[in-house]
């Protein structure tokens, strides 16, 4: 009987961390409602918020704005960097936008107003690829000039095993193993 609860308080843990890492979900672009405008200053540009933020296949990035006044654009890399508004791959113009991002690799999007994409107003989101969610490895880091003391870039498998640490823990507590 007891070998039987370790079992499956084994399956039930492994269910869990496998589900915890495999669940897709909506991002609201920025963080916050507000975000997709013309940045205000350095610290508000888009691209720090999703150098930040992991992103995998299935996630959809949410963007909240004033349809009279924006539109969300996926572009090309060539069209991002020169914020080319004519040739999108896909256009969205309700106000209330939601993208799927449905395979790993980088995302490019642009405000449908030239004058706002030439401002700043615009993302690249890197989605991670399936490998990467379970092995722990961090994606490349973009390229990015910086003054200050090199940091090194930090793994997810630490979250793993404190998420690993914390459901052992429950389940001893429940004396399940």
């Amino acid at each position: 009987m007891a070998s039987f609860s370790r079992t499956l308080a084994s399956s039930l843990l492994l269910t869990f961390v496998l589900f915890s890492f495999a669940q897709a979900k909506e991002i609201l672009v920025g963080g916050k409602s507000d975000a997709w405008k013309i940045p205000s200053s350095q610290s508000d540009f888009l691209n720090q918020w999703a150098e930040k933020t992991r992103f995998q296949i299935g996630d959809s990035l949410v963007w909240k704005y004033d349809a009279a006044k924006d539109s969300v654009l996926q572009v090309t890399k060539e069209d991002y960097l020169n914020c080319n508004t004519t040739k999108p791959v896909a256009e969205y113009k309700d106000g209330n936008t939601k993208v799927k991002l449905d395979k790993s690799g980088p995302f490019f999007f642009i405000s449908g107003v030239k004058e706002n994409c030439e401002k700043g107003q615009k993302l690249i989101v890197v989605v991670m690829s399936p490998r990467s969610r379970f092995t722990g490895i961090s994606p490349a880091p973009s390229p990015v000039e910086f003054d200050g003391p090199a940091i090194a870039p930090t793994s997810s498998s630490t979250s793993f095993k404190a998420s690993l640490v914390m459901a052992c823990g429950g389940l001893l507590a429940w004396g399940l193993f």
